[in-house]
């Protein structure tokens, strides 16, 4: 009896336990899935923004100036996150995908799905997938949308700024002529210098990308 009081304390921790380490295990499961389905709830590394402050703000200045509607003060949350979860569905399964950095969406689109070989032409799958961006953010017009081109580090690195500027150009182009004012977007090439993954086998194939990051326009106070 003194032993079957000892040991019943100790045999329900002992199952706490397990049922605890079973519950992460399972949580952990779920996680890994998370980051590994295709479609619209993929995760991704980005670089974001990458042109800087300084011509974020003259951009914004310039399409403000040139009319593109602003939003309110402390309204930018909730509209990025209605246009966040629009992006997602609009490029479930295409490749591409999402993510947020504060009132920042940046769709990463692979450049083996963007482009063409080595080139700067589009893919009829970058037709398509751009399609819809470029409705969504016409829709969604108080924001500002830098385009940036990006690669892995083999190669000269003038060959390869030069190739990611005319592959954001590209895009950038796209949007444009379906309907994006062009006083909205800034195109950017920025080779190698943003890489999101180890540049071996595996990681150059990530590296070599497109990027629209989407910022809010918001009108300034006082």
């Amino acid at each position: 009896m003194r032993c079957s009081m000892r040991s019943g304390p100790r045999a329900r921790r002992a199952r706490a336990l397990t049922a605890l380490v079973a519950t992460a295990v399972a949580m952990a499961a779920t996680a890994a899935c998370a980051l590994t389905l295709p479609g619209a709830g993929t995760s991704v590394a980005v670089a974001g923004w990458v042109s800087g402050d300084e011509a974020k703000q003259r951009l914004r200045r310039g399409a403000a100036g040139a009319g593109v509607p602003q939003l309110a003060a402390g309204a930018a949350g909730y509209y990025m996150d209605v246009l966040e979860g629009k992006l997602r569905e609009q490029v479930d399964r295409s490749g591409a995908a999402v993510a947020r950095r504060g009132d920042e969406v940046t769709l990463s689109v692979p450049a083996a799905v963007a482009f063409v070989a080595d080139g700067t032409d589009l893919t009829p799958a970058a037709d398509a997938l751009l399609d819809g961006v470029a409705s969504l953010v016409g829709h969604y017009d108080k924001t500002v949308i830098e385009v940036a081109g990006h690669s892995d580090d083999a190669g000269d690195a003038a060959r390869s700024e030069a190739l990611t500027a005319g592959r954001a150009q590209a895009v950038a182009s796209y949007l444009e002529h379906h309907g994006v004012a062009h006083t909205r977007i800034v195109a950017i090439g920025a080779g190698a210098t943003h890489p999101v993954a180890r540049n071996d086998a595996a990681g150059r194939v990530r590296n070599r990308r497109v990027e629209l990051t989407i910022a809010p326009l918001v009108r300034a106070t006082g």
